[in-house]
């Protein structure tokens, strides 16, 4: 049997990936509103709140400072960059809300995985030292604030 150990993240991607496992708790919780019958607005105005506080900055850090490692040619920044075009689209699209919820739940998720599992690895073997400095200095920001003014996901009124 082979031994699958967790790849080490360098420390320059450590802010990115601890983004992505708050996006991936977003997905959670879209399943959750759902699997609690929580109506539809209320999630969405979650969702719409974490677009806008966290995960559009995201986008706009990896285009700037990880995509860059690799060339714009590159297959996989070719579809990072396809499925961010996509994401902003759902995020800013709403005329069916749980149609789009469940949208963004499946593709968020997938794409995070692949940017942890494939994508990531791949930067952090090609990148150069100054890269990763780079990289790492423009991770400077603010800790992750949850918006607990409606926690759906708990099945709160």
């Amino acid at each position: 049997m082979e031994n699958k150990a967790p790849l080490k993240r360098h420390p320059a991607l450590h802010h990115l990936s601890h983004d992505h496992h708050h996006g991936l708790l977003l997905c959670w919780k879209i399943r959750q509103g759902f699997k609690l019958e929580i109506e539809s607005e209320r999630i969405k105005i979650y969702c719409v709140w974490f677009w806008e506080n966290h995960l559009e900055t995201h986008f706009e850090e990896e285009e700037k400072v990880i995509f860059p490692v690799l060339s714009a040619e590159n297959s996989m920044i070719k579809q990072a960059l396809s499925e961010h075009k996509r994401l902003r689209k759902l995020f800013s699209t709403w005329e069916n809300p749980e149609k789009t919820l469940g949208q963004i739940e499946e593709k968020l998720e997938k794409h995070i995985r692949f940017e942890e599992r494939v994508l990531f690895p791949l930067v952090q073997e090609k990148a150069t030292a100054e890269q990763l400095q780079a990289i790492s200095a423009h991770g400077v920001k603010e800790k992750f604030e949850e918006n607990n003014s409606d926690p759906f996901w708990i099945g709160s009124a």
